[in-house]
């Protein structure tokens, strides 16, 4: 840029223009999108960066958007075309009378710009852990390593009480792959290297999480799912972590739903005793 560290502020962002990036700082309040909040700021190189567009926006605005080549950004990868124009985070509105002052940025961005096509990695950092949050039927986390699915007594199917809590180390996955909580059946699903791909529903696969009302919301859920993405991509397969061991009144309460299931017809004898035993074992 002609003057580096140049800044552009926009509703809900700021855009401060550096010589080999673009730094975004996003506003907190409650008018900016959550997803924007959670996100903080982003620092986008210029070569993660494909093409500049400007365009007239709603009510008396213009829109400045920069192009993320395909695979540059693991945000962008994880949500997989599903965000709502809103939510785009590459998206800085402006007052329209501001538009001459935008076109200059644009132009000023384009001259700088050299690659185009997929990019061969990630260049844009991925979201910082450790993450978590509830989804509707268990609670998932995130170390940087290890992916955990805690399941609610109240919302897990009885498949996934069967199968248990879940560990997965990222050596063990393929990728990621998440269904938006503002659509039907909204999920995040793991994808293991050593299985095939599931066809089982979200609900009854114990390496998904399913969303609902109120539960795994995109500010959470799609950070969540960059960041085990981008670990994905920089590892190796490695064994799978042990689970860590259970406190005592966690696994009576487990025990405790699960004799309910077997009451009521959901779980067989010898699906109880298994499971049960298994438990035990946790101790």
């Amino acid at each position: 840029m002609s003057r580096m560290g140049d800044v552009l502020a926009g509703f809900h962002a700021a855009w401060e223009f550096e010589s080999d990036s673009v730094l975004i700082r996003y506003e907190r309040g409650i008018r900016t999108p959550k997803l924007f909040q959670a996100l903080g700021e982003r620092r986008v190189p210029l070569e993660a960066i494909a093409g500049v567009t400007l365009t007239r926006g709603k009510r008396g605005t213009v829109v400045l958007r920069v192009e993320p080549r395909p695979g540059a950004d693991p945000l962008m990868e994880a949500a997989a075309g599903q965000l709502k124009e809103s939510g785009d985070p590459y998206r800085l509105v402006l007052p329209a009378e501001r538009e001459v002052l935008a076109e200059y940025y644009a132009d000023e961005l384009r001259t700088l710009l050299t690659e185009s096509g997929p990019a061969d990695r990630f260049l844009v950092k991925p979201p910082e852990g450790p993450l978590s949050f509830k989804a509707y039927d268990g609670k998932a986390t995130f170390d940087g390593r290890t992916v955990n699915f805690r399941w609610f007594w109240t919302g897990a199917s009885s498949a996934k009480w069967k199968a248990g809590d879940q560990t997965f180390s990222v050596g063990e996955l393929n990728g990621v792959e998440w269904r938006s909580p503002e659509v039907f059946e909204g999920h995040l699903r793991l994808l293991r290297r050593d299985a095939e791909a599931s066809a089982a529903q979200a609900d009854q696969d114990p390496a998904a999480v399913v969303f609902g009302l109120g539960y795994g919301p995109v500010h959470e859920s799609l950070p969540f799912a960059a960041a085990v993405l981008a670990a994905v991509r920089t590892s190796s397969p490695v064994a799978a972590v042990p689970a860590p061991r259970r406190d005592p009144a966690d696994i009576a309460e487990r025990i405790r739903h699960l004799g309910e299931l077997h009451q009521a017809g959901l779980v067989t004898d010898e699906e109880f005793s298994v499971k049960k035993a298994e438990l035990l074992a946790e101790l």
